[in-house]
């Protein structure tokens, strides 16, 4: 099947942004810390919910496409985990109580979505009108993944927003005290803002980086923009419950980063290679297509995107292993 069903892809979106617009209302009605078994069922519903989704798409006869979902799913999952590592960082550095983190969460998410759809559809149209635009955007991947490795990415991402909150403080007044989640409160007898708005802005910002760098990735994969924005909506699902889940979890992971950043390059040498077959600049082989380049396939992709999150994340929970042991025989 060489396109997605319109009545497909209208009724899979009705149904997700019902489902998250229920989940937005149960955080307002019921601010709470979620207990690890809510948050695994949470999780384990989204997850469910996106193999059902690929599932659909193998069902009415298009399998190529649920590969390219399963895909893309995959690697903005492994890159929306590696942004809870900064989430972490940001609600820890302005000390936001537990018991609002949730709804900071989803505005985070929902922020998240736009700027990913605005991206996207950004992103769709360069590829239909710039088709060397696939180099870009494989040498961008290649230059993250180089710096996933050998930068601290998260430290350097909260120095970033302690620069935007001075500059914040500077012009706003702004209260150091809570009042829920409002984002505006009354300090004798004036109207103040609160340190909510800092932590939204914060969020957005950081959801603005990692758009940068997840839409090209996932580009690479598939170039519907159906499908580019199912998986990423997909992601971010789920996303606030995982960050209740990991906890301090998180930072065992410390092998994650090192296979987000081969994913990162491996679709950014994949993304080179289709730029070859489609290539239309002329100084490069008379803007005649390279024939000879090779063409990686969706499956390929697949098994390579599942390979590295299971390596690393087994090579991270071995090493906290062998350290735990050691602790306990040097006691």
């Amino acid at each position: 099947m060489d396109t997605i069903p319109v009545w497909f892809e209208i009724g899979s979106l009705v149904v997700l942004v019902v489902i998250l617009l229920a989940d937005l209302l149960l955080i307002l009605k019921r601010p709470h810390i979620p207990s690890t078994k809510e948050s695994a069922l949470w999780v384990g519903f989204y997850v469910t919910l996106a193999l059902i989704f690929a599932l659909s798409l193998f069902l009415i006869g298009d399998t190529e496409h649920a590969v390219q979902f399963l895909s893309g799913w995959l690697t903005e999952y492994s890159l929306s985990i590696d942004n809870l590592f900064v989430f972490v960082l940001i609600m820890g550095q302005f000390a936001v109580p537990r018991r609002y983190q949730q709804e900071v969460l989803m505005v985070g998410i929902i922020i998240a979505l736009v700027l990913r759809a605005a991206f996207i559809l950004l992103g769709a149209a360069l590829i239909e009108n710039f088709s060397w635009i696939f180099f870009i955007f494989g040498a961008f991947l290649v230059y993250t993944a180089a710096k996933q490795v050998f930068e601290k990415e998260h430290e350097d991402g909260a120095q970033k927003e302690s620069f935007i909150v001075r500059v914040l403080r500077r012009f706003i007044p702004i209260h150091d005290q809570y009042d829920g989640a409002k984002l505006r409160t009354v300090v004798n007898g004036k109207k103040v803002l609160t340190p909510m708005l800092i932590v939204f802005i914060s969020i957005g910002v950081t959801d603005l980086v990692f758009a940068i760098d997840s839409i090209p990735a996932i580009f690479g994969i598939t170039q519907i923009p159906f499908l580019v924005f199912a998986a990423n909506l997909f992601a971010l699902m789920g996303l606030r419950q995982l960050y209740f889940l990991l906890g301090d979890l998180l930072d065992r992971l410390r092998y994650l980063k090192y296979g987000v950043a081969f994913i990162l390059a491996f679709i950014g040498v994949k993304l080179f290679f289709h730029a070859m077959h489609v290539n239309e600049l002329p100084f490069i082989n008379g803007g005649e297509p390279i024939l000879w380049a090779p063409e990686i396939s969706n499956w390929l992709s697949l098994g390579v995107i599942f390979a590295s999150i299971v390596v690393s994340t087994i090579a991270s929970l071995i090493a906290n292993s062998v350290e735990t042991k050691r602790s306990a025989g040097e006691k």
